[in-house]
């Protein structure tokens, strides 16, 4: 276990394969101060490496407390910055939703209780969004005089659609667990409190696929997300090439011959 004053990584199954990123400023309703901005950051730059040396094929994101996944910016600390301030802790909570997103590995958010504002662009930043039928999820910075700058004006708009989305951000509005699943905004409901259950069962299915698959299937869906279909192709063609031509491939057709497990050799 790797612990820092606002963040938690646990790995889990025999090999440690699965990693638990957890939110852990519960007498903040893990609000995001610079400092946990900095752990945030930090944590998802240790799993990056993790997940690009072959040791860690999944993470999950949760939270510490039972009523909050993550409530948004510290607007506490916020009230006290100068402008040289708030422009001071720009790149350090860009580097913190960047590091989610950018993880090399899939990503499960486990979301039961609130995720608001940056709470809800750290779930978006996932490529996953399990939910509690308890949950409540939004980007109300509008309404406190800001914009979503943690991903989620991009973010949602590519799970959503323009319109769902401008009415969801102009809006200020919150949505149950429910309605986010109805609109895309999340992608499965579980049982009140059982969200992080269900992530880990996820996440550890994914890990016992190909470590070189995985990743260069989301190195695909990710660069290939945003341009024609034409350039599109020539990615994933790229990212089959990385693939089909590793120790990974190799072991899945002779385990899929043979009748076995695979053994993957990874990186």
């Amino acid at each position: 276990m790797t612990h820092d004053d606002n963040v938690t990584i646990t790995r889990h199954g025999e090999h440690g394969h699965v990693a638990e990123l957890a939110l852990d400023r519960p007498e903040a309703m893990n609000a995001v101060s610079t400092a946990m901005a900095r752990d945030l950051g930090a944590a998802t730059a240790e799993l990056s490496a993790l997940a690009l040396s072959g040791e860690v094929r999944s993470v999950v994101v949760t939270s510490t407390h039972p009523k909050a996944f993550c409530v948004g910016a510290d607007l506490k600390e916020r009230n006290c910055f100068t402008d040289a301030d708030l422009m001071a802790q720009r790149p350090i909570a860009r580097a913190a939703y960047t590091g989610v997103l950018t993880l090399p590995v899939p990503a499960i958010a486990a979301v039961d209780g609130f995720a608001l504002g940056g709470g809800f662009e750290i779930a978006l930043s996932c490529d996953v969004i399990v939910c509690g039928a308890g949950a409540t999820v939004g980007l109300p910075e509008v309404s406190v005089g800001v914009i979503p700058g943690g991903g989620g004006t991009q973010l949602l708009t590519r799970r959503v659609g323009w319109s769902r989305a401008s009415r969801i951000i102009f809006g200020a509005s919150r949505m149950t667990a429910a309605e986010a699943l109805a609109l895309g905004a999340v992608d499965e409901v579980v049982d009140a409190g059982t969200a992080r259950e269900h992530a880990l069962e996820l996440a550890s299915l994914i890990a016992t696929h190909s470590p070189v698959g995985v990743r260069n299937a989301k190195k695909a869906m990710r660069l290939g997300s945003d341009v024609d279909l034409a350039a599109g192709l020539e990615i994933e063609d790229g990212c089959w090439r990385a693939t089909a031509f590793s120790g990974d491939r190799r072991e899945g057709v002779a385990a899929f011959a043979e009748k076995r497990r695979p053994a993957w050799p990874g990186v």
